[in-house]
């Protein structure tokens, strides 16, 4: 698969004139240093380009991690509609394109700086020459949280009276291409300038939607994440970021609370966002070869449950390899099916992780949909 790429270490960063702007500024975070990588990384010359809309928050704030909650056992048995079994195994959920089935619980690579610790993790998972679904693997977990830039010079001696200041970011250029420079973690912004060894840097966080946007309105060609990190970093393309980000939630917010440590009251967290009908997918295929007839996936628990799987964008399919198509279906089908199907014990979200298990006395809010009309 074309479409996605690593940067080669031959590949060069030409320097322009940074162009200012004034944007509401960011709390900055400072690009420290930190361990110093197991190998040599190269060197990317920073130039720098202005950035509309510096002063967006980062990721929520999130309650102590917790473990996901068990499934309750099954119902009695009742007719099942046409299906697809999937079971997804532990092992599975350990390597690329898979995570584990909870969200990261070591939120910090410098101390005081968040990282995107579910896109970290996936980075630092890549072989040395991934296959396009260990790719995959990684770009679905960019949808969700935030990224760091790096910014020319200390934000907080630029942040004006008004609370606006003018920045610049990191942009890297290989030929006739521009991308921007983003960061997942603070290891990662440290290797940035052990690498080039500009100290005189600083950093700002913002959501990955924002940063999106201003990727495809500013005519970049796409992101280089994590550039001086060695086999960690990833070159993702415009045209894979521009559709990914066309067919999922403006705010992301189901893939945002996925990838937040646990507590106990996020399955009822859960089942209200659904209930909210953000944009949905199933995995759909005939339910027999030759068949016409299609089914939805579904996910059995050891115990025997049964759990009907639920997508929050359509890579989360397609990364896994499967024959299964992504297929849009909103909550208040979903909740026709739970209501239809009395055998399903509740539903399988992301099955490969962060996962979510919802039962069905959870998922009332998604049910009552059903009874009240609302359908596309």
């Amino acid at each position: 698969m074309g479409l996605f790429s690593r940067k080669k270490k031959s590949d060069s960063s030409n320097p322009e004139e940074p162009a200012a702007a004034e944007t509401p500024a960011a709390e900055p975070a400072e690009a420290a240093g930190g361990d110093a990588p197991e190998e040599p990384t190269p060197q990317v010359n920073i130039s720098f380009s202005s950035f509309q809309g510096v002063g967006a928050p980062s990721g929520p704030e999130v309650a102590d991690p917790a473990s996901v909650p068990e499934p309750s056992p099954a119902p009695q048995q009742a007719p099942q509609p046409p299906s697809r079994a999937a079971v997804p195994t532990p092992e599975q959920a350990r390597e690329l394109p898979f995570a584990p089935a909870a969200p990261p619980a070591d939120l910090e690579t410098v101390k005081g700086l968040r990282d995107n610790a579910l896109l970290r993790d996936a980075l630092q998972a890549l072989p040395e020459k991934p296959n396009p679904a260990q790719l995959l693997g990684v770009a679905r977990q960019l949808l969700q949280g935030h990224l760091f830039l790096r910014v020319s010079g200390d934000v907080r001696e630029q942040v004006g009276e008004d609370g606006k200041a003018t920045l610049s970011f990191g942009v890297a250029r290989n030929g006739d291409k521009n991308y921007m420079l983003v960061f997942s973690s603070g290891r990662a912004l440290s290797d940035a300038v052990k690498a080039d060894g500009n100290a005189q840097t600083s950093a700002v966080a913002q959501p990955v939607q924002q940063i999106l946007k201003h990727m495809i309105d500013n005519g970049f060609d796409g992101l280089i994440v994590d550039s001086a990190s060695g086999r960690s970093r990833i070159v993702l393309p415009r045209q894979v970021l521009e559709r990914a980000i066309g067919q999922a939630d403006p705010q992301l917010r189901l893939k945002a609370m996925l990838a937040q440590p646990r507590d106990t009251d996020t399955p009822r967290k859960v089942a209200a966002l659904l209930a909210d009908r953000p944009p949905l997918w199933v995995a759909a295929g005939p339910t027999q070869e030759g068949s016409e007839a299609l089914g939805i996936a579904e996910a059995r628990l050891a115990n025997g449950t049964r759990l009907l799987q639920v997508y929050s964008h359509p890579l989360e399919v397609v990364a896994q390899g499967r024959s299964e198509r992504a297929l849009p279906f909103d909550a208040a089908k979903i909740g026709r099916v739970l209501a239809e199907h009395p055998a399903l014990g509740g539903v399988l979200i992301d099955p490969a992780g962060p996962l979510m298990t919802l039962t069905r006395e959870e998922l009332d809010p998604v049910i009552a949909l059903a009874g009240d009309g609302a359908d596309d």
